[in-house]
């Protein structure tokens, strides 16, 4: 990594967008699967994982504003800082007592401060006639500073269920180095793929959309094996044919979101 002369003004943002697909097949399986949305994905929950994120990146907590909408979904924005110590107490009581305290996510807003911040948003989908229902989750990482959002995907990889992700990385602004010079990219960058696992890789079907000179990277994942039980809320009653004719489902919902991405 570059030298910076003072505060390293570059921002990093990554945007990491995942969905998830199951099989309802009546109406008291939709409701059963909301349920479990609404349980599994609250505002709590997602907000204890975005305080793990901030932990993995080395990010100071500064503030949380989290929130469960009527009648489903969740939204939470985390401000945090890289500063350590008494420079971030000092940082988080400045921040408490301003108006921006005040502010509530709700699921549209996105909340740009001088800080760097973690949002993210659920949006659950039980409408499809055929059955199949998606759930998909935005978390959007932006730092500031020698932290990295990098470093939480494997975490974020682990933490949800994913069938096809996609993943924007982004690097904008300029610092210095020693000789006074302009920093565009103080990192070797070449594929989001690079800072995943590679026990988390052999799950999924990779596809890059990269533009390097501007400091721009994208990679779309896609699961390829999947398990039929786990599509299912009671898989043991449902019958062969119709767990197959679901199944063929799920893989062209995923196929078509993950070429639309593309």
């Amino acid at each position: 990594m570059t030298e910076i002369l003072g505060f390293n003004n570059l921002t990093k943002a990554l945007s990491f967008n995942l969905y998830d697909f199951a099989v309802a097949l009546n109406d008291e399986e939709r409701a059963s699967y909301i349920r479990y949305i609404d349980e599994k994905y609250s505002a709590r929950q997602i907000e204890s994982q975005l305080i793990r994120i901030a932990e993995i990146i080395d990010a100071e907590v500064l503030n949380v504003n989290s929130k469960d909408f009527d009648p489903y979904g969740a939204s939470v924005v985390l401000l945090m800082s890289d500063l350590k110590g008494d420079q971030a107490t000092q940082a988080a009581t400045q921040f408490s007592s301003s108006k921006a305290s005040n502010l509530m996510a709700q699921s549209t807003v996105s909340i740009h401060l001088d800080k760097s911040h973690i949002c993210a948003h659920t949006y659950p989908d039980s409408l499809d006639p055929s059955g199949i229902c998606s759930f998909r989750v935005d978390i959007d990482i932006a730092t500031c500073g020698s932290i990295s959002p990098l470093y939480a995907l494997d975490f974020m990889f682990k933490a949800f269920e994913t069938d096809v992700v996609c993943v924007d990385y982004v690097v904008r602004g300029f610092a210095r180095n020693k000789r006074n010079e302009k920093v565009f990219m103080d990192h070797e960058m070449t594929s989001i793929t690079k800072y995943v696992s590679p026990m988390i890789l052999r799950d999924y079907d990779t596809f890059d959309k990269n533009s390097p000179e501007h400091h721009t990277f994208q990679t779309i994942f896609c699961r390829r094996e999947l398990d039929e039980s786990s599509y299912f809320r009671n898989p043991r009653t449902v019958p062969p044919d119709v767990a197959a004719e679901k199944m063929i489902l799920i893989r062209k919902e995923m196929d078509s979101v993950a070429r639309l991405i593309k």
